[in-house]
């Protein structure tokens, strides 16, 4: 409906804060508005141009895997509705990069694009990296920013991928394929970004800002689905009957919320953090942003709340700044 001409200019109107107060300048990039649309969402880059007229800052397209995949049986993905959160086990189900590319291809330049970039669930430990540098290389010309989507508890064989040493190695292949594409003058070099899990300890956490300073990537979201289910609303039956999956939405906000602040802190504040993670409104977003955010991504608060959640967030940004 959002692709008829009229509709799309009442949906702006409705929707879209548009104030220079809003922009937020982040590795080389100019975002008009800090709330951004979390992968998941738009898995294989077909609603992005229409998810614009929403509201959002930016996009962030896939998981996106080399090869088309069907991702885990269904069911595979269940609302919680008392604890206003979703459990998923989707498993990286998405088209593929091919398909990725010819709807990039459509873009109309309206929105920053990030690109969500995961291994194939059938692919060996030897051959992550290649993967990963496979999509990278294919969506290079096509979006603005990466994600490198190391943290996702849905896909099968990823222990490695928890591994500090080897998220050195595949940083360090990503960047060096980034500045050889650069080079060769095919697109100018993308900002690339580390998606982490929020029940990672403070350890962790301390080898994450130490792997940020020693490679020098260029940010952090934080953070991915959790497999912690503590604290839930909804019945242990209930659990036991869904099976396993990632927790979203607000079971997730204050884990995610810690980890923000810690990283902030922490390292006092030496690289970007994108909060996702629970927000389901103006409040959680403004806690994010305390907490050391530079932008917020919302992903389950969207399906619950709806399109109006994003400029009301835009709202309360501006009317705290």
């Amino acid at each position: 409906m959002s692709k008829i001409p009229f509709v799309t200019s009442i949906f702006r109107g409705l929707y879209q804060v548009n104030d220079k107060k809003l922009e937020r300048n982040l590795f080389g990039l100019t975002f008009k508005n800090p709330v951004g649309l979390a992968a998941g969402f738009d898995k294989n880059a077909v609603l992005y141009n229409e998810l614009a007229n929403f509201g959002f800052g930016f996009v962030e397209i896939g998981t996106v895997t080399p090869k088309g995949q069907a991702g885990n049986p269904k069911k595979r993905l269940f609302r919680l509705k008392d604890d206003q959160g979703i459990i998923n086990r989707m498993g990286f189900n998405n088209e593929g990069l091919t398909i990725a590319i010819e709807q990039l291809k459509k873009n109309k330049g309206k929105i920053i694009i990030g690109g969500n970039i995961g291994k194939n669930t059938d692919t060996a430990p030897e051959n992550y990296t290649s993967d990963y540098l496979e999509c990278f290389k294919g969506l290079h010309p096509y979006v603005d920013y990466f994600v490198l989507n190391v943290s996702c508890p849905n896909v099968g064989s990823h222990a490695k991928l928890d591994d500090v040493e080897y998220l050195y190695e595949l940083i360090t292949e990503v960047q060096k394929l980034n500045k050889e594409l650069s080079v060769s003058g095919r697109a100018k070099s993308r900002p690339i970004l580390l998606k982490i899990a929020p029940d990672l300890n403070n350890q962790q956490l301390d080898e994450i800002i130490e792997l940020v300073a020693k490679t020098k990537i260029d940010g952090v979201i934080a953070s991915n689905t959790s497999v912690n289910r503590d604290n839930l609303k909804v019945s242990k039956e209930r659990l036991l009957e869904i099976g396993n999956g990632g927790v979203s939405g607000q079971p997730v906000k204050e884990r995610s919320t810690k980890v923000i602040k810690y990283l902030a802190d922490k390292s006092n504040k030496a690289f970007p953090i994108i909060g996702v993670g629970g927000i389901h409104s103006e409040k959680d977003a403004l806690d994010k942003i305390n907490a050391g955010a530079d932008l917020v991504q919302i992903y389950t608060g969207f399906i619950y709340e709806g399109p109006s959640l994003v400029k009301r967030i835009n709202k309360a940004i501006l009317d705290q700044s």
